[in-house]
């Protein structure tokens, strides 16, 4: 992949002081361990352009790696189809287990066609599901940048985009997709009846506020909680817990507050009157998504998923694209700024997540492009 030349390369000239100033992220870690010479990080290719995207990302983690003097022992685990194929497990208990002795997970992407019609706990995305819930990963941190490198190849107006920098915050292991009860059943009448439940803990909505807090503290000072309020209980409660959080431990933040519906409209509208967004499982899931069009490809943004302790999963929000599997036609930026994330959250190592980083946009200003983010003038 001609990107992998280009960052790689450009990650041997850039000089360590250079500092690029279109990442707001703190340069200080949420819940990083200690600063090391040596980390076991655990890849899980997964599917489709999963495996390609992670080569990509491990050459480039080796050249940062000898320009700054430190190790990654790289160690591959089954996840996704891949695992179902081979232990049909969508997540077996030897890749957890590995995750959790890790220092970090390094995620690329999972589904494919192929396992659509399998049973529910056949099924790649219950991996995902399980492996969110058995490693504690309740917190999920979105970055939605607009790079001005590529501000053509959003398809809303230069004006609305330009200069656009958002933090989606959103809570990962409660809502609608973990709520009890939840199946298919069949009524008195023989009729079947589909049911899932939305549900809230005060101290699940405790715990990511106060993740909320931190990263908008660390930012602008601006946060939005986006519930619906006007019609679920769930969310006034939400509202509720996240108002006395913010108002009694971020004195310097400015909360507001914003309906789900309102926040769709308003993030295609005036995207650059938000700062960090946090929101439940499910708006967070869509909302996430629909900011990642501002920056005009799902191939450019990365995620991190994080817990209280332990170690945390960094992947691109990208699908496996099987369509273009096996090609040369993947992107891989969106899983080296994941790598980036890596370094800043779990492995406290900010400024090589800042040279990351920086090498994406030099690569970027040399014109490198795949075809997601070409332009018709490149």
């Amino acid at each position: 992949m001609k990107f992998v030349i280009a960052t790689g390369l450009l990650l041997l000239s850039c000089t360590s002081g250079f500092v690029t100033p279109n990442y707001k992220s703190s340069s200080s870690a949420l819940n990083a361990g200690p600063k090391k010479d040596t980390y076991d990080v655990t890849l899980l290719p997964g599917d489709g352009i999963g495996p390609e995207i992670t080569e990509a990302t491990k050459v480039v983690l080796e050249r940062l790696c000898k320009r700054c003097n430190f190790s990654l022992n790289l160690k591959e685990a089954l996840i996704g189809g891949k695992a179902i194929d081979e232990k049909n497990d969508p997540f077996p208990q030897e890749s957890l287990d590995q995750c959790l002795a890790s220092d970090s997970v390094l995620l690329a992407c999972i589904g494919g066609y192929k396992w659509d019609t399998n049973p529910r706990e056949l099924r790649p995305e219950t991996g995902l599901l399980k492996m969110r819930k058995e490693m504690g990963l309740f917190a999920n941190l979105r970055p939605a940048i607009v790079l001005p490198q590529l501000l053509d190849a959003s398809t809303l107006k230069r004006e609305v985009v330009e200069g656009v920098d958002i933090m989606v915050v959103r809570e990962l292991t409660g809502d609608v997709y973990f709520g009890e009860p939840k199946g298919i059943d069949t009524d008195a009448d023989g009729q079947r009846i589909g049911y899932n439940n939305m549900i809230y803990s005060e101290s699940e909505i405790d715990r990511i506020a106060r993740v909320a807090g931190d990263v908008a503290s660390k930012r602008g000072g601006k946060l939005c909680s986006v519930d619906k309020a006007n019609v679920l209980d769930v969310s006034q409660l939400w509202r509720e817990v996240v108002t006395s959080v913010i108002d009694k431990d971020f004195p310097d933040v400015t909360l507001s507050h914003m309906y789900v519906d309102n926040c769709a409209m308003q993030l295609i509208r005036w995207p650059k009157q938000f700062d960090t967004i946090v929101c439940g499982n499910i708006f967070g899931d869509i909302l996430s998504d629909e900011a990642s069009m501002l920056v005009g490809s799902l191939g450019m943004l990365p995620s991190a998923s994080i817990g209280e302790d332990g170690p945390g999963v960094f992947e691109p929000i990208h699908g496996s694209a099987p369509d273009i599997a096996g090609e040369d036609k993947a992107n891989p930026l969106a899983m080296i700024l994941s790598a980036a994330m890596m370094l800043r959250y779990d492995l406290s190592r900010p400024q090589e997540a800042l040279l990351l980083e920086t090498a994406v946009e030099m690569a970027l200003d040399a014109n490198v492009r795949t075809a997601d983010i070409k332009q018709d003038n490149d």
